[in-house]
């Protein structure tokens, strides 16, 4: 992962392990299988978590927060944004590298919140005919700025708790002005 996809061999990649061509070529067929293993690690670690907040039974906004400042730390780590450059500069060669990190499918993080959106709506804390879409939003109201600077290698090294905290409530309010259904209320009379 310190070389990124393209230079690291797999002499190379035996060598950092510690291991032998051959136990390496029992696990994993080729070096993209390899890096691909590699990223949905990451991709999971993150991702456990962050399921495990959304199952919370708390004030929705206070899951939320808690979501977008977990969300905004993983994201922002210097292992996932190795991963995610490598995946990003091999996705015209190797696109299934980019599907495990970013595709749709019911593991993919989207699916879980968009879960919770349509969930919170049934209890009457949120409100939309569109949960993806909100959940979509979410995601980047809580990364994307600061995800986005360290990913292009405009922000050196993580950003600072207080900062990723404060930018989880500010797209949490946000979001809440835009879904809560306290606020749907005030703008509805």
């Amino acid at each position: 992962m310190n070389v990124g996809f393209d230079a690291a061999s797999m002499n190379d990649i035996t060598r950092a392990a510690g291991v032998s061509k051959g136990t390496i070529y029992v696990y994993f067929e080729n070096k993209g299988e390899l890096f691909q293993t590699i990223i949905l690690e990451a991709k999971q670690r993150i991702f456990e978590d962050l399921r495990q907040t959304l199952a919370e039974d708390d004030a929705v906004d206070s899951v939320l927060t808690r979501f977008g400042a977990q969300l905004a730390t993983g994201l922002t780590c210097e292992e996932t944004i190795r991963a995610m450059r490598i995946a990003i500069g091999v996705a015209e060669r190797f696109p299934e590298l980019v599907r495990t990190f970013f595709g749709d499918h019911p593991d993919n993080l989207i699916e879980t919140l968009t879960a919770f959106v349509a969930a919170r709506c049934e209890t009457g804390e949120l409100v939309t005919d569109e949960p993806r879409v909100a959940a979509q939003q979410l995601l980047d109201l809580c990364t994307g700025h600061m995800w986005k600077m360290r990913l292009f290698g405009l922000m050196e090294g993580p950003p600072p708790p207080a900062d990723i905290q404060l930018m989880a409530e500010r797209g949490v309010r946000t979001f809440m002005n835009s879904y809560g259904a306290e606020a749907v209320r005030v703008r509805s009379s």
